[in-house]
């Protein structure tokens, strides 16, 4: 009895195998992710560490979600007299999420009007959604620094915490919406990636007050 119980079981471990291809499929989409939302920030704040402590983040975080061999940068614009255009530093594309739909096929598609970014792709290195309008709490506010085109802002006024070294009541950063909703239906309300400036600085606190939890894009680049 006790030998047609080991074969019986060897039989439907077998046959559960075969009848869950779903789970070698997640597996493989998943190294295949070529972009994410971070599940979270460096938790002070704006103050990423720069741009090389924000890439460290998007390449841990990915690494620890299983997805290996890819180098990652963070969609993040940098200012002043060595300015660094985000749209520059993200490779050529095509991206695509945890689940394998595709975000946008090139630079120029990402920033225009027919990217693939909506609250229901825009998902985490785990394949999970960001809170978005709505949910509690709202987490849409996603930091980018960034113009709509990608590029950086020009003059005096703050719009990168500091280059992502700011953690206090100063500086601000522009951020954009992952859900693509907004107060109205005007068109930064619906930017993915430049909506709206922080409000009374760069703290944790802060990004928490304009609905946002120091969240940013990662993009694979090779």
């Amino acid at each position: 009895m006790r030998g047609m119980n080991g074969m019986a079981l060897t039989a439907l471990i077998g046959l559960m195998t075969l009848g869950s291809p779903g789970i070698a499929e997640a597996q493989t989409a998943s190294t295949d992710t070529t972009f994410f939302v971070t599940s979270v920030g460096s938790g002070k704040g704006a103050d990423l560490g720069g741009l090389e402590g924000a890439d460290r983040h998007c390449q841990t975080l990915a690494e620890a979600a299983g997805i290996r061999g890819k180098m990652w940068r963070a969609y993040l614009s940098t200012q002043g007299a060595n300015a660094v255009n985000a749209r520059d530093r993200i490779g050529r594309g095509p991206w695509q999420n945890a689940k394998g739909e595709v975000i946008a096929k090139d630079v120029a598609d990402l920033h225009g009007p027919n990217n693939n970014i909506t609250k229901q792709t825009a998902l985490t290195e785990k394949g999970e959604l960001v809170k978005g309008r709505g949910d509690q709490p709202n987490q849409h506010d996603i930091l980018t620094g960034s113009q709509p085109d990608g590029t950086a802002f020009a003059g005096n006024q703050d719009m990168t915490c500091g280059n992502w070294t700011k953690s206090g009541t100063e500086g601000a950063a522009m951020t954009g919406h992952h859900d693509r909703m907004g107060l109205d239906e005007s068109p930064p309300a619906k930017s993915w990636n430049s909506s709206h400036a922080t409000r009374g600085g760069c703290s944790q606190d802060a990004l928490r007050s304009t609905g946002g939890a120091g969240l940013f894009y990662c993009f694979a680049a090779n």
